[in-house]
């Protein structure tokens, strides 16, 4: 049997109940290695441990209020490496600031609530779907 190396999993929020209720549901429901961040700076500082996810919290100011917001991690982020999706989380509803996450090139928004962990999970069932879809067509149109 294969020996697969886990998904490292990021997850990044200032609101430290909310950051261990995550970390908990995803070793309950999923092996995944995950590494919390406080803040947006811790986050960047450690994406030489290649995340193949983060999850990123839109506000971040919690901890210390002169600290990096979530579109400003993204950045960073999408600056250190384009490839990584970053899903973020938010506690806000509203479209416009969905809209300015996904011109950031967040690969997806989604809103803090009972059902997040839910769509989370089924949003990174989903990247590596289209990952694997990708990696077959890639090997397919090399050949022709």
């Amino acid at each position: 049997m294969k020996n697969e190396a886990k998904i490292k999993l990021f997850l990044v929020d200032d609101d430290a109940v909310f950051l261990k209720l995550l970390d908990i549901e995803f070793k309950l429901h999923a092996d995944f290695d995950i590494e919390t961040y406080v803040t947006g700076e811790l986050c960047v500082e450690n994406l030489s441990h290649y995340p193949d996810v983060i999850i990123l919290d839109y506000l971040l100011n919690g901890v210390d209020k002169n600290a990096m917001n979530g579109i400003e991690t993204l950045d960073k982020i999408k600056a250190y490496n384009p490839d990584i999706p970053v899903i973020i989380l938010s506690g806000q509803d509203k479209i416009d600031v969905a809209i300015d996450c996904m011109h950031h090139r967040a690969y997806d928004y989604v809103v803090k609530s009972e059902t997040a962990f839910m769509r989370i999970q089924k949003i990174i069932t989903n990247i590596f779907r289209y990952q694997k879809m990708e990696k077959e067509l890639n090997w397919y149109m090399e050949r022709m």
